[in-house]
């Protein structure tokens, strides 16, 4: 045995120091409710002074729960997904839950990865972002069944529960809010949409709404970028450097935005009298730009507090009941939109 290993305390030893029985220790972890708290704070008094740590690994071999849910998130390196991630993890604490968080990258293969790590670690369920998931991650939910959310996207038809906004009709919000100011000349820069459904559903809300009104988005008015404010800027100089410049640009997400907003003020161009501009989340920082992003807000603390609450539900229940939730988006106007002025 390690030197690591050596004199680590057990719940006998708790129970000795607290003068209490080693199945009231237990109770007291377990059910809480069923113990009186001057004899819980007794215990936990004995805990903290001993450094005493419950082995989960041993509760989930013998058919506990281990207490813990599993969250794959495409990145965690920006603001998208921070506000969902906090919900989550606050809504699933008070339920007694812990949060083991990791990232794939946009990349699905890797994802399966991340949900096989978590199931070797015996989490209580596992929540995804999206609803696109490999074969191999869907064939492992069902083959194992584990409890499985999908959060951040909605569909009526999900497989799994899911708690998320309609990508499609934030993608249509914004589209309409630039034609209804007498935009038709719309650059679009997105992200890639491989892997990425949110994505996918907005920009092809976008395509068919513009192309409802006869509007097609030529080649060079649209552009690819990645979650990052820098690279969007650059994806933006060089739309904006064309011959023949858009009125307004539509961006994937609020990172991109505020990107192409950079990029048209190094160009010189007034926001939003030479250009508008409209992003979709609004992410913590959107309303403080100068001028403020105008933007389709997702509800993202709604989401997070939500999927918490309902999935810690889902994995406790004797009679789990899948469910789907669509929390509303809306459309935020601030200052980097206006009507058109070409004719």
């Amino acid at each position: 045995m390690s030197n690591f290993q050596k004199g680590k305390v057990d719940i006998v030893a708790v129970a000795k120091a607290a003068k209490v029985s080693p199945s009231t220790v237990s109770r007291t972890f377990n059910h809480p409710n069923l113990v009186s708290p001057a004899t819980r704070k007794k215990i936990n008094r004995a805990v903290q002074r001993l450094g005493y740590i419950r082995n989960r690994a041993a509760q989930t071999m013998h058919g506990k729960r281990s207490g813990t849910i599993g969250l794959v998130v495409p990145t965690i390196n920006h603001a998208i997904f921070a506000e969902v991630i906090q919900a989550f993890s606050d809504s699933i604490d008070k339920a007694g839950f812990s949060l083991l968080l990791a990232s794939h990258g946009y990349d699905l293969d890797r994802e399966y990865a991340m949900v096989r790590k978590f199931l070797e670690h015996r989490v209580d369920g596992v929540a995804l972002v999206g609803l696109e998931h490999s074969d191999a991650t869907a064939r492992l939910i069902e083959q194992q069944k584990i409890p499985a959310l999908a959060i951040w996207n909605y569909s009526e038809d999900s497989i799994l529960p899911c708690v998320g906004a309609d990508n499609r009709l934030a993608g249509r919000l914004a589209t309409e809010h630039l034609l209804a100011l007498g935009h038709r000349d719309i650059g679009l820069i997105f992200p890639q949409t491989n892997g990425n459904d949110r994505a996918q559903h907005r920009i092809s809300a976008v395509h068919a709404a513009l192309n409802e009104m006869g509007i097609s988005v030529p080649s060079e008015h649209e552009s690819e970028a990645p979650y990052s404010v820098s690279q969007a800027k650059q994806a933006a100089l060089t739309l904006l450097a064309k011959h023949s410049r858009p009125t307004a640009l539509l961006c994937g997400n609020d990172v991109i935005a505020q990107g192409a907003l950079f990029a048209a003020q190094s160009l010189g161009l007034k926001v939003p009298d030479d250009l508008s501009i409209i992003g979709i989340g609004d992410f913590k920082g959107s309303a403080d730009v100068e001028p403020g992003l105008t933007t389709i807000r997702i509800p993202a603390e709604t989401i997070g507090k939500l999927a918490g609450e309902r999935f810690t539900d889902y994995i406790t229940s004797d009679d789990p009941k899948p469910f789907r939730i669509c929390c509303e988006v809306e459309r935020i106007v601030r200052g980097t939109t206006s009507p058109s002025t070409v004719h």
